[in-house]
C-alpha cells in the first residue's frame, strides 16, 4: 500500500487517466479475459498488462512479484487436482504411481492460471496507479452502493491502525522481562487478539462519530476535481477495441 501511493503519483500513462474511465475500461478488459478460452490469447493480454505497467512507470519486477505471489499459492492448489486423470480423463502425459497427469487437465489448468494472472494484473494496475481517495470517489460516481464504498474505505484505513496497535502491543511485551516459553507465547497471542479487536471496535466508534461531526455522509471526496480529456476518450476506445479484438480472435481459434 505504501509503495502503491508512490506509484500513483508518478507521471505515467494510467496515472493521467480519469479514474472513472480507468475503472470502466479495465472492467471491460476483465470481462474479455473471462470470455477467452485459449491460453495464447490470454498470454497476449498478459503481455499488454506488462506494457501498460512499463508505460505507467511501474517497476516490472515489483509488478510481476505482486501478481505471481498469489497465483502459485491459491490458484495452483485449486487447479492441481484437475490435472489428474480421475478428475479430467484424457491422454496421459506422466504417471505418478496410481495417478496420471493428462494433457487435457494440463490445458485446463494452464487456462485457469493464465486467466487469473491477467485478471490480477489488471486489478493491480488499477490499484497501483490510482490513489485510494480517487478510486473510492470513482466508484461512487459509477453508482457503486455507498455502504460498499464506506466499508472498503474504512477497511483500508484500519489496516494501518491495526498494524500500529499490534506493533505497540508487541513492543510492550518485549520490554517486560518474562519467560519466553511456548505456552506463554500462545497465551499472549490469544489475549492480545481479543484486546486488539476490542480496541479496534472502540476506536471505530470514535472515528465514525468524529467523521459525522465533520460533515461526513458516506461519500468519498477528493481535493482535485476530475475532468474527462481527449486522452480518456482515446484510452476508452482503445480498450474497447482490444476487448472486441480479443474475443474475435478467440472465437476464430475455436472454429
Amino acid at each position: 500500500m505504501l509503495f502503491g501511493e508512490d506509484v500513483a503519483r508518478q507521471p505515467g500513462l494510467l496515472q493521467r487517466l480519469d479514474p472513472r474511465v480507468k475503472v470502466l475500461s479495465l472492467l471491460g478488459l476483465l470481462v474479455a479475459a473471462a470470455l477467452v478460452h485459449h491460453v495464447p490469447v490470454l498470454l497476449g493480454l498478459y503481455g499488454l498488462t506488462l506494457l501498460l505497467a512499463a508505460a505507467s512507470q511501474v517497476s516490472l519486477r515489483f509488478f510481476v512479484k505482486r501478481v505471481w505471489l498469489f497465483i502459485p499459492i491459491f490458484t495452483g492448489i485449486v487447479v492441481l487436482p484437475g490435472t489428474l486423470s480421475f478428475v479430467t480423463p484424457g491422454d496421459t502425459v506422466a504417471s505418478l504411481g496410481p495417478l496420471a497427469v493428462t494433457s487435457q487437465g494440463l490445458t485446463g489448468a494452464a487456462l485457469i492460471v493464465t486467466r487469473v494472472a491477467v485478471s490480477i494484473s489488471l486489478v493491480v494496475l488499477l490499484t497501483l496507479t490510482t490513489s485510494w481517495p480517487r478510486l473510492l470517489a470513482a466508484l461512487r460516481a459509477l453508482l457503486v452502493p455507498r455502504l460498499f464504498v464506506l466499508v472498503i474505505g474504512m477497511a483500508y484505513r484500519y489496516l494501518f491502525v491495526l498494524l500500529g496497535a499490534v506493533s505497540d502491543m508487541y513492543t510492550a511485551r518485549k520490554a517486560r522481562p518474562a519467560s519466553r516459553s511456548t505456552r506463554e507465547g500462545r497465551g499472549f497471542v490469544a489475549a492480545t487478539a481479543g484486546a486488539l479487536f476490542g480496541r479496534a471496535h472502540a476506536l471505530s466508534e470514535e472515528v465514525h462519530q468524529a467523521m459525522v461531526a465533520r460533515g461526513f455522509r458516506g461519500d468519498a471526496r477528493t481535493l482535485d476535481a476530475v475532468r474527462l480529456q481527449a486522452l480518456d476518450l482515446a484510452w476508452a476506445l482503445g480498450c474497447a477495441a482490444v476487448a472486441v479484438t480479443t474475443i474475435w480472435i478467440d472465437g476464430g481459434l475455436r472454429v
